[in-house]
């Protein structure tokens, strides 16, 4: 039997933040005033989907060009 399950790829919070162009703690005060893409703790980790990174990305400049 094969596994269908489409991969996810996961980042860390320094991952995150590389690809937004910000600092771990602009990221962290993004997280805290709900401003950043959707993440989990997994482990202890703060962990972001890039799939919703990509999504946060595209809905600034949408918000942007309103």
């Amino acid at each position: 039997m094969q596994d269908t399950t489409p991969s996810i790829r996961l980042c860390t919070l320094a991952e995150t933040a590389e690809q937004l162009r910000k600092t771990e703690p602009q990221l962290r005060w993004l997280i805290h005033t709900k401003q950043a893409p959707k993440s989990a703790l997994i482990g202890g980790r703060r962990m972001f989907r890039q799939a919703d990174i990509d999504a946060w990305i595209t809905a600034q400049f949408e918000q942007a060009s309103a």
